[in-house]
């Protein structure tokens, strides 16, 4: 059976995954220094973390979405939109819930290259399922030492080539024309791990699909690539590729009523013919060495560019009763770039065993933002749907230097404190090439710097058992769409919108019980200036601090194998986040934040040999989500049910692996998400309903 979850990253770089077996700890990995024989016991993590793993990952899925494997993590709410234009919608215990398109407020990173952007801005759509180790998930205090807009970390580890060499395709078939293909190849030279020897892991994927709505349809290829080199006995240098090119309609959100007459429609999305084109490449390249027993160097440099073009449903007449509006076109080209360096010592004799890392992040990105009407007019006609006349025309460059310092110090043979700090900076530099009469010049600065300390307490109870408590303060600073407009309809930045501050206490406990494991966590958050939407007119969406929020819940983990092929999971959050104070009209004490759902569950069983046949099935709650921040509106809760069965079959060096699933089992009609405070009341994205697939995946080992 695969391994199960947990772990925790030692120290503050995001390239960090432990692994651990069912309940026997062997190949502790953490992937962040030269010598990956160091690792960490899963109950040494004194914060929440979960891990999934590749394997699981893929088990009779489509993998096409994160959001196909990820629901047994704890304090994760990640929705498929239906909507390949806007991405999945995440939130880690309601950091992100505002976010309208993209991922917001969560650093995401995958083999150590930050997916998101200086200002807090992420995207996940450049994410090959078929190529990932496992994906870490951690929340609560240590959150915070990633930097900016860090309310929870995602690190996504893909495959490092092994022997022996393995060629393996899959496929997979749906509802609605949906498909996928893909091909990986994998190997190593050698053993792998001798000094000269390589490793490689190439894999690349094509999806396409009409899409569950009208004007949804959609095609994206992926293209992943991972290469390794031992250098000598002591260092090693792995070269990362990826790509991704998306093309997708847009089929919008609804309104209350137009969800329940019918949830396909797209009513305003062929009238503009909406749409978005995306084109990213990436290389990252990490150096790591062990430079002595107790210390350890890495070095990772990346660079990367990414082009995207939409089409957006905004009335002409809207567009053309202001000078001051940006268009319904955005036309945005970015190039993005940084390094991390850091140093690993350990002392290991004397009575108080210790570890400090110390490093420094440097990133930047530059940014060519063009807006355009999306209306032809000539000869007293309309023609929709086409990029016209230049409306918003601006370079913006951000960056970041942050320097960090985490220690781990071994109290006593059972007590264990530890403790980091990070000093953020982030600047903001843009640049107005488009002043006309009526729209004055949008140029101007901004600066942010803030220290982010955490620290924890981990006490082990016995080899299996262990309580933890800690607190950490993290920061969100405005993203540079934010900054944009002022609210009182001036030219310049918003300099008056504030980065929010967070302070999280957290306790826990973890418990290995047989082949699994049981975790535990409370927490609260309480937030002061959050980011809020304080109007939306003409096209343009200026922001506002909110006061205090806060943010207090529980969450439990259940993990188990038993009797050999058997395995159950079980992941439930409890989430109180209400706002603290009033703000404007329509922000009032006690409200609930929208797009946070108070209750979510989920539950899975299944019968997974090794070879054979396997079946499984999972259920997943989500209470009632509130739609904007006057709490009027809401999307009703719901409960879907999911059941897969397939056949493993292996013979001499071949393996085929077919399956097929079913998913809204009742076929219940209901909103797979909500977008926050949209200013039309078109808050909702609606979910399909009885849904199929099938697929298979061979592969041949060449030994």
């Amino acid at each position: 059976m695969k391994k199960i979850l947990v772990g925790m990253p030692l120290i503050l770089a995001p390239a960090t995954a432990v692994q651990a077996a069912n309940g026997v700890e062997k190949e502790q990995t953490m992937v962040v220094t030269a010598a990956p024989d160091r690792g960490l016991s899963p109950l040494t993590a004194p914060g929440a973390v979960s891990v999934d793993y590749g394997d699981d990952l893929r088990q009779a899925r489509p993998q096409v979405n994160l959001s196909e494997g990820l629901s047994d993590v704890p304090g994760l709410q990640i929705q498929n939109r239906q909507n390949y234009a806007q991405d999945l919608q995440l939130s880690l215990r309601g950091f992100g819930s505002r976010s309208t398109f993209g991922v917001r407020g969560i650093r995401i990173y995958q083999d150590g290259i930050p997916s998101t952007m200086p200002d807090g801005q992420s995207q996940i759509s450049n994410v090959d399922l078929s190529s990932v180790e496992s994906i870490e998930v951690l929340r609560g205090p240590f959150s915070a030492l990633y930097g900016n807009a860090s309310g929870g970390v995602i690190n996504i580890t893909t495959e490092r080539g092994r022997q022996p060499t393995t060629l393996s395709t899959s496929n997979y078939y749906g509802s609605y024309g949906s498909w996928r293909s893909g091909v990986r190849l994998s190997g190593a030279t050698g053993e792998g791990d001798a000094p000269g020897d390589l490793n490689y892991d190439l894999t690349t994927s094509r999806f396409s699909t009409h899409g569950f709505r009208d004007h949804s349809s959609a095609h994206r290829d992926l293209t992943n690539a991972k290469l390794g080199v031992n250098i000598d006995d002591r260092s090693s240098l792995t070269l990362s590729f990826n790509s991704v090119n998306i093309k997708a309609n847009d089929p919008g959100g609804l309104t209350r009523e137009e969800w329940r007459s019918d949830p396909h429609q797209a009513p305003r999305a062929e009238q503009y013919n909406t749409r978005k084109t995306v084109s990213q490449s990436q290389l990252g390249l990490r150096y790591q060495r062990a430079v002595t027993d107790n210390d350890d160097f890495s070095m990772t440099a990346w660079a990367g560019m990414r082009e995207t073009v939409q089409y957006q449903s905004i009335p002409y007449f809207v567009q053309q009763r202001s000078r001051q509006h940006a268009g319904g076109v955005i036309d945005l080209t970015r190039h993005y770039q940084g390094i991390d360096t850091r140093w690993t010592h350990r002392m290991t004799e004397g009575p108080l065993p210790v570890s400090f890392t110390a490093g420094i992040d440097y990133e930047t990105m530059t940014e060519q933002r063009r807006g355009y009407e999306n209306f032809i007019y000539s000869n007293g006609h309309y023609t929709l749907g086409e990029k016209g006349d230049l409306r918003r025309k601006e370079r913006n460059l951000m960056w970041n230097v942050d320097p960090y310092l985490q220690t781990s110090w071994q109290l006593t043979e059972r007590l264990t404190l530890d403790a980091g700090v990070r000093y953020s900076s982030i600047w903001f530099d843009s640049n107005d090439h488009y002043v006309v009469p009526g729209n004055g010049d949008d140029s101007g600065e901004a600066s942010y710097h803030k220290w982010l300390p955490a620290a924890a307490l981990k006490y082990t109870l016995t080899d299996a058992w262990n309580v933890y408590t800690s607190v950490g303060r993290g920061y969100e600073t405005p993203t540079i769409n934010e900054l944009s407009y002022r609210n009182d309809g001036q030219s310049g930045l918003n300099f008056k919108l504030k980065p929010s501050t967070s302070n999280t206490v957290e306790v826990g406990s973890k418990m290995r019980v047989g082949n699994g494991l049981i975790s535990a966590a409370l927490f609260e958050t309480n937030t002061s200036d959050e980011i809020v939407v304080a109007s939306s007119n003409n096209g343009r969406t200026s922001y506002q601090n909110a006061g205090k929020t806060r943010r207090r819940g529980v969450e439990l983990a259940w993990d188990q194998q038993f009797m050999d092929s058997w395995r159950t999971k079980l992941a439930w959050t409890l989430l109180d986040a209400t706002y603290r104070e009033d703000a404007g009209a329509n922000i009032k004490s006690g409200n609930r934040m929208p797009g946070i759902a108070r209750n979510s569950l989920y539950a899975s069983l299944g019968w997974l040999p090794e070879q054979g046949w396997y079946a499984g099935g999972e259920v997943r709650y989500l209470s009632r989500i509130q739609a904007n921040d006057a709490n009027s509106a809401s999307a009703p809760g719901y409960t879907t049910v999911g059941l897969n069965t397939g056949y493993k079959f292996v013979k001499d060096n071949w393996l085929l692996d077919v399956w097929g699933r079913v998913d809204n089992l009742f076929d219940r009609d209901y909103v797979g998400s909500v977008i926050v405070n949209e200013s039309n009341g078109r808050y909702f994205e609606p979910a399909p309903g009885r849904n199929y697939g099938v697929g298979m995946t061979l592969s041949y080992r060449f030994e």
